[in-house]
């Protein structure tokens, strides 16, 4: 049960992400009147940043003692995420049309996916592809513009490109995602936002007034900052594949509040519902069930003693259900229930269990 109550969790959480991000969408849009898109993100990153360090500040968070070994994982989310990956996007936004570049950025989740299941193994079955190809196609029914144009090879190669590099940091974030959330999000928007706006203030760039850099802040708390907060708690809780399938409908989000604010209602979004519900549909009802062994690990992070797999003992006892952090090894243990690859199930498969 516990199992189960944990997937739930992640999947609210990535959900709540694309929510946020999408929701923010709209919003945005309105901004790139008074602001250029490069310095738009580099005030969305670096205003998730500062809030959440504030809020840190604020409630007085517990010091983040960073293992050594997971320096270069974050670093390199940083890297990927936070500045090549912008500045691939701006390149190929610069010199193609909107309407290929919205096909285009799909591929983010597809790239996401892809590199979970090749390169780090993260377990899948025929439900959970079959799910996310639902809600990657609903995602394309969204952003299909009906006349596609791409305006060469470059253009187009420098967003896959970008795409390329937000998956690589989705699944870097992922090796690091037992990391305070909040702490990990601060650092990404606090690195990221200042190196975006330097680039974009050297290319020419100007500060908008007060109430397009107040209306920028207040999207990057919330759709970057927030969300991103939820989005490493999904990557924790349910795995890099399936927090990027919920954070795909993201757009569909998006369209939706554009409608509820007065856009049309056309058949792309009824379609992409379909779709996209029936692939979160897929990943909400999955089980994975099968005998697996934990190798003994020592780490820190939040956790309870409820979930079967945190019963060390404290002096003086903490209760069952109590969210507490410190260093704890976890035992080897060979034992078999309901779980999803979240951060302390990155075991192997010889097959896949459906």
């Amino acid at each position: 049960m516990s199992r189960r109550i944990a997937s739930s969790a992640g999947a609210l959480a990535g959900l709540g992400s694309a929510v946020l991000f999408g929701a923010g969408a709209p919003v945005a849009k309105l901004l790139l009147g008074d602001i250029s898109p490069w310095l738009l993100a580099g005030l969305l990153y670096t205003a998730s940043g500062l809030a959440l360090f504030a809020w840190r500040l604020v409630r007085r968070s517990p010091r983040v003692h960073l293992a050594r070994a997971d320096i270069p994982p974050l670093a390199g989310a940083i890297v990927f995420g936070g500045v090549l990956g912008p500045v691939l996007l701006m390149l190929g936004l610069s010199a193609m049309p909107a309407s290929g570049a919205s096909l285009l950025l799909n591929a983010e989740g597809v790239f996401t996916a892809l590199i979970a299941w090749v390169v780090f193994r993260e377990a899948t079955d025929r439900r959970v592809v079959a799910g996310f190809a639902l809600i990657a196609l609903g995602a394309v029914v969204l952003s299909w513009p009906g006349a596609v144009e791409f305006s060469g090879v470059w253009p187009a190669a420098a967003v896959l490109g970008a795409c390329l590099c937000w998956g690589i940091d989705n699944n870097l974030t992922r090796q690091v995602a037992l990391t305070d959330a909040t702490w990990l999000a601060a650092v990404k928007g606090a690195v990221a936002g200042p190196v975006n706006l330097v680039l974009a203030l050297v290319l020419g760039a100007t500060l908008p007034g007060a109430v397009p850099l107040l209306g920028a802040a207040a999207v990057g708390v919330v759709s970057y900052g927030i969300s991103l907060v939820l989005f490493i708690t999904a990557l924790a809780k349910v795995g890099t594949a399936r927090a990027g399938a919920y954070y795909s409908v993201a757009p569909f989000v998006g369209a939706g509040l554009a409608v509820a604010l007065g856009d049309p209602l056309g058949w792309p979004l009824v379609v992409a519902a379909v779709l996209m519900g029936a692939g979160v549909w897929l990943h909400l009802t999955e089980a994975h069930v099968h005998e697996h062994t934990h190798e003994p690990i020592t780490h820190e992070h939040w956790h309870t003693h409820d979930d079967g797999h945190h019963d060390h003992v404290h002096e003086p006892p903490v209760p069952a259900g109590v969210r507490h952090r410190h260093v704890h090894t976890h035992e080897p243990v060979t034992h078999s229930h309901p779980h999803f690859p979240d951060s302390h199930h990155r075991h192997s498969h010889g097959h896949a269990e459906v």
